[in-house]
């Protein structure tokens, strides 16, 4: 049945939903040519009584379904990051609270997990005050037996006089960590209170510094994640890489060719658009598994579409899109973000949305995805 969806010009479009879902995907095992991580989105309980200063109340059950949901398919599941809402209605009790409960589920199920650690407990304070938030994160990430993600720091950014000071927080913490890190750069278009991080607005100096850090303690460090939305930037800084550094993408603009990579190099993945591609991108990477690049590209280079979508400016806020197309999808059964975030992208860019991830047979109940966006269309006083 035909629904009609709203425009930017405020007009309403003629649109024909699927009527049958794409083939559904077998759950499978670990992928053998890239490692991959998912970004998981947080449920939230509808039912709680919060405001958007409040707390952040989830619905466990959910949300660990969810992570099975990425697990089943050979994802891994990187949790507490920025597509959990992490300083953005998810403070650091909340956060620490997932991942314990994540951890544990990742080993019920045997999936792979790693875990975001930042400051969040702060909004400014002294390096010394930063280092001590930093290590009481990773205490609980190691002793929940995650891998850890040494996160970008909206405190650190504030306090930082230049790149010596992140040379020397970064230092005290490689130095400490039991097991190797993934690194993580989120650029300011996630966050803009990380613009100038690694002690620079000048990103040619910001990479440099970043070098230092890791090229002082390679032993310690797994693999950068890099989120500055730039393939050329990203491959230039992979091919600079000490051996056995690995590039986990963070462009979620950019991802097939820079997973599929070069005669040169590739990067594995650790990606916020992969919480709704999920069995797509992981069919996808099975195909470059064989060494069959071209087929790679194929299933994936038609999602790209959809992701510039949610990430478009201002890109903090793709979680929106993110959890409706979760609810779309039949994964939880409300449409309702932890801080009242639902609220933060409009009725035309939802639908966009809803249109471009049914025209990819995202939906395992295509008449589902219908009818919930009929309901959020009719919510929203759209009659046609």
């Amino acid at each position: 049945m035909t629904l009609h969806l709203p425009g930017a010009d405020g007009t309403l479009r003629a649109y024909e939903p699927r009527t049958e879902p794409r083939a559904a995907l077998a759950p499978a095992g670990a992928f053998t040519s890239r490692t991959v991580f998912s970004a998981a989105h947080v449920v939230a309980d509808p039912f709680a009584d919060v405001s958007p200063d409040s707390p952040a109340a989830v619905d466990w059950d959910a949300t660990l379904a969810f992570r099975r949901h990425l697990w089943s398919h050979g994802l891994g599941v990187a949790e507490a990051m920025d597509t959990a809402q992490r300083g953005m209605g998810l403070d650091w009790a909340g956060a620490a609270e997932l991942i314990r409960r994540s951890a544990a589920e990742a080993k019920a199920a045997g999936g792979r997990i790693a875990c975001g650690v930042g400051t969040d407990q702060l909004t400014a304070g002294t390096l010394a005050e930063v280092r001590a938030a930093y290590e009481e994160q990773l205490a609980v990430v190691e002793e929940s037996g995650a891998q850890a993600v040494l996160m970008a720091s909206r405190a650190l950014a504030a306090t930082a006089r230049g790149p010596e000071d992140y040379l020397d927080v970064y230092g005290h913490l490689l130095r400490q960590t039991t097991e190797p890190v993934i690194l993580h750069w989120l650029g300011p278009m996630f966050d803009p209170a990380l613009e100038g991080y690694w002690g620079s607005a000048d990103l040619d100096a910001a990479t440099d510094t970043f070098l230092d850090v890791i090229a002082a303690h390679p032993d310690k460090v797994d693999g950068i994640k890099v989120s500055l939305l730039d393939a050329r930037r990203e491959v230039d800084l992979r091919r600079r890489l000490p051996k056995g550094v690995r590039c986990y993408t963070g462009d979620d603009f950019h991802y097939p060719e820079l997973i599929a990579g070069d005669e040169q190099g590739f990067s594995h993945a650790l990606l916020g658009i992969f919480d709704p591609l999920g069995p797509l991108a992981a069919e996808a990477v099975r195909v470059l598994d064989t060494g069959d690049t071209d087929g790679f590209r194929a299933l994936l280079d038609p999602t790209v579409e959809l992701s510039r979508h949610l990430f478009q400016t201002p890109t903090r806020f793709y979680k929106t899109g993110v959890v409706l197309l979760a609810w779309l999808a039949g994964h939880q059964s409300h449409f309702t973000m932890v801080g009242g975030l639902q609220s933060a992208r409009s009725l035309p860019h939802l639908a966009r949305a809803y249109e471009l991830a049914d025209t990819l047979g995202l939906f395992p109940d295509p008449k589902l995805a219908e009818d919930r966006m009929r309901t959020l269309l009719h919510l929203y006083g759209v009659t046609p």
